[in-house]
């Protein structure tokens, strides 16, 4: 399923250490056909349409934005440290080698809004149940998440999915 796609995301292998098989979304970026039947695809799995995407930086954006295109709807930057004007909310998480922080605006979410969160992949999970933490703490439902890539070997969307999170990938990569 979604082989097509598949065949336009480049593997790079040992990158950005030995290996790790590094999946490059940019070829699909540059594929028109394939990018817009991805989005596609994404807005046909997202379920009933969200009030609100959420992306995450930087990829995310990309996807979150064509998808809140494709759905009708609007898009929340959940942005790293320092990179948004105004007043803003963030939660600081683990990461495997030290902590990171992602922020949004702090009105950026009314409550009870049912948000989407949208990223390129799902790997370990950490940002992405940061950004549900951070919406929920917000007020916000987010109860679904949808990625391109899932890398299942590394338990991001199974620590979702116990968060009460239904995870839609289009692909998924074993092994890797």
């Amino acid at each position: 399923m979604h082989d097509d796609l598949r065949a336009l995301i480049r593997t790079i292998p040992d990158y950005p250490k030995p290996g790790i098989q590094f999946r490059d979304i940019t070829t699909l970026l540059l594929d028109e056909a394939g990018f817009a039947v991805t989005i596609q695809r994404m807005a046909s799995a997202a379920g009933p349409r969200p009030d609100l995407i959420a992306g995450i930086e930087a990829r995310g954006f990309v996807f979150g934005a064509a998808l809140a295109q494709s759905l009708g709807c609007g898009l929340v930057l959940l942005r790293k440290r320092n990179k948004l004007p105004g007043r803003v909310t963030g939660i600081n998480y683990a990461l495997e080698y030290g902590h990171d922080r992602i922020e949004m605006h702090a009105d950026a979410v009314p409550p009870g809004a049912r948000v989407l969160l949208v990223d390129d992949l799902i790997a370990t999970g950490g940002t992405a149940l940061a950004g549900v933490q951070l919406l929920r703490d917000a007020g916000a439902v987010v109860d679904r998440a949808a990625f391109v890539i899932d890398l299942p070997d590394l338990g991001g969307a199974g620590r979702l999915r116990a968060a009460n999170v239904q995870v839609n990938a289009l692909l998924a990569y074993a092994g890797d």
